[in-house]
């Protein structure tokens, strides 16, 4: 019996993480000419979720951050399979930097100075769009407040 509630509780584990990563709203965002189809991650559970486990990613696709206040927030890749670029941002939605994260690994990504948001894109996609720090990502403010 005991082995079938561990399997149970698995599925149920399993199935809530997926629920909670299709749960995320969608926000359009823009840099430039470029749109964006952004998950939004704005309460704890989702930020600590992000990108974990998934396989691909299409490239107009990614994950908004909203943080509960600015602070020189830091992102790992702890259980995420893709490469992932990561763009932190102030409160109107300018880029302070953009990191590169590699799969799977515990790095420290940080926001060189107070951050509100962070945008992970697969990797490069900020590079091959020349999209750099200074830039601005119009949509922030349409975000749904943390929670």
């Amino acid at each position: 019996m005991n082995k079938i509630v561990m399997a149970g509780l698995a599925v149920l584990t399993f199935a809530g993480g997926a629920l909670a990563q299709s749960a995320m709203p969608v926000l359009e965002l823009t840099s430039g000419m470029y749109r964006i189809e952004a998950e939004v991650a704005a309460t704890d559970p989702h930020r600590q979720l992000g990108l974990m486990n998934r396989k691909s990613m299409p490239p107009q696709r990614g994950m908004l951050f909203v943080f509960n206040h600015e602070n020189t927030h830091c992102m790992w890749m702890r259980n995420t399979l893709l490469p992932l670029s990561v763009a932190f941002m102030d409160a109107g939605g300018t880029i302070i930097n953009i990191e590169d994260m590699q799969p799977q690994t515990e790095d420290n990504h940080c926001a060189r100075r107070p951050a509100r948001f962070a945008l992970e894109m697969n990797v490069g996609w900020f590079a091959q769009r020349g999209i750099k720090p200074g830039a601005r990502i119009s949509g922030i403010d349409k975000a749904p407040r943390p929670q």
